[in-house]
């Protein structure tokens, strides 16, 4: 297998479990609301990170592994802050029947939960500055081609999952399936906050 396929194979293994940033592109996707930003934010996240581990900078991780703990208890404030409001929206608000005629938020507020769900997570960090900076050393002079394969996975996962998600419209033509959405969504940020706190 070619460095660029290895690339987007290893990088679409890593991004495909259900996340807090992925549940966020979701819900975006539903809401018709800055998909594209909040995609291409995603995507440019992961390719900045991916080239920085490819780059070497996975050393300095390596050398500095108190970052680690600090990115860990930040993103776990965020999660369990998030989930609950999450939780907090399914129990009082009163959703709208069709997901386009939500009051969209800013796209300032949105780019800033985006960002705040893909910096805040430990696990982007191990995932690309750390695992994918380590695989592609045995690439040799070709690592960067390797790096491409990985962050064109993270373009094609994020941009299909966020215009693939109002497939789901019909169903979310419901309140009463707004609500189930918000207190997953909560759920799943409580858990994930749980799993940062306990590993």
């Amino acid at each position: 297998m070619s460095p660029f396929f290895s690339g987007l194979a290893i990088g679409f293994s890593l991004i495909l479990a259900i996340g807090a940033q992925n549940a966020f592109v979701i819900k975006q996707g539903l809401m018709r609301q800055h998909v594209f930003w909040v995609c291409l934010v995603c995507a440019c996240s992961d390719a900045l990170l991916i080239f920085a581990g490819v780059a070497g900078f996975s050393v300095v991780v390596n050398a500095y592994p108190q970052v680690e703990d600090i990115a860990r208890y930040a993103g776990a404030l965020f999660l369990v802050v998030y989930g609950l409001s999450s939780l907090c929206s399914a129990v009082r608000n009163k959703h709208t029947l069709d997901p386009t005629a939500k009051a969209p938020s800013s796209l300032a507020k949105t780019l800033a939960v985006c960002l705040a769900f893909t910096w805040l997570n430990p696990h982007v960090y191990l995932d690309t500055l750390v695992f994918l900076g380590s695989v592609s050393t045995q690439y040799g002079v070709d690592k960067y081609e390797f790096g491409a394969g990985a962050v064109c996975a993270s373009f094609i996962f994020f941009f299909g999952l966020g215009y693939g998600a109002r497939l789901l419209t019909p169903y979310f033509k419901k309140a009463h399936t707004w609500k189930v959405l918000e207190g997953v969504v909560g759920v799943t940020m409580l858990l994930l906050a749980f799993e940062l706190l306990r590993n």
